[in-house]
């Protein structure tokens, strides 16, 4: 894979199927108690995404997405469906308790906050700074939006997000036990992370830049 990749800002139309996937690949474990089974998972994310609620790292002839990483902002985050889209996908019966599982999951900015909704890279591009890129973009985004800070979780059992994390100025601020989620989404704690960054008040309006990681 060229590690060349170009950073822009909102889901291309006609992406959204290789946004779900590589979604799956890095959330699945933790999806799956709620969206399984896999192909049902991807389609229901790639049909009801928020396609302002993201910047995506592009492979160099643009037609590719090789990293994701979506945001809550505003009462949307990347990842969408309501009540409804959730039990007209799956039923009433098998549908109520999937909506339990995805509460788990609901993340709500305090004001002045923008929370990360998951940052997804190509298992070819990664160690190739994408994940870095893309965490850049969304603090520039979050500036932008009068935000003061970003926040996000991490699970006990991906170290190398968090480290990632640590690189991009992320400080850990409590670590919740979460033990009743360990067979069900694989993971037993949840740390919550906070990254200042300088509010730079603008229209919010979505633009795009382009990045060389060489």
């Amino acid at each position: 894979m060229n590690t060349a990749v170009v950073i822009r800002r909102g889901v291309p139309h006609g992406a959204e199927d290789q946004v779900a996937a590589l979604y799956w690949e890095a959330f699945g474990r933790k999806l799956g108690a709620a969206l399984n089974p896999p192909e049902h998972g991807r389609a229901f994310i790639a049909r009801h995404l928020h396609h302002d609620r993201a910047v995506v790292a592009l492979a160099p002839d643009g037609q590719r997405v090789v990293g994701v990483a979506g945001y809550r902002l505003g009462g949307r985050g990347l990842t969408g469906g309501t009540v409804r889209d959730v039990l007209s996908a799956y039923g009433l019966f098998r549908g109520l308790p999937r909506l339990a599982v995805l509460a788990l999951l609901e993340r709500t900015p305090e004001p002045g906050e923008l929370v990360m909704d998951g940052i997804a890279v190509d298992p070819a591009g990664r160690g190739k700074g994408v994940g870095s890129l893309l965490l850049t973009e969304i603090a520039a985004v979050a500036a932008e939006h009068g935000c003061s800070r970003v926040r996000l979780d991490v699970i006990d059992v991906n170290p190398r997000a968090r480290a990632l994390y640590e690189h991009h100025d992320f400080d850990a601020v409590r670590t919740e036990q979460t033990p009743y989620l360990k067979g069900l989404m694989g993971f037993g704690a949840v740390t919550t992370m906070h990254r200042a960054v300088a509010a730079r008040p603008g229209d919010g309006t979505p633009g795009s830049l382009e990045e060389q990681q060489r």
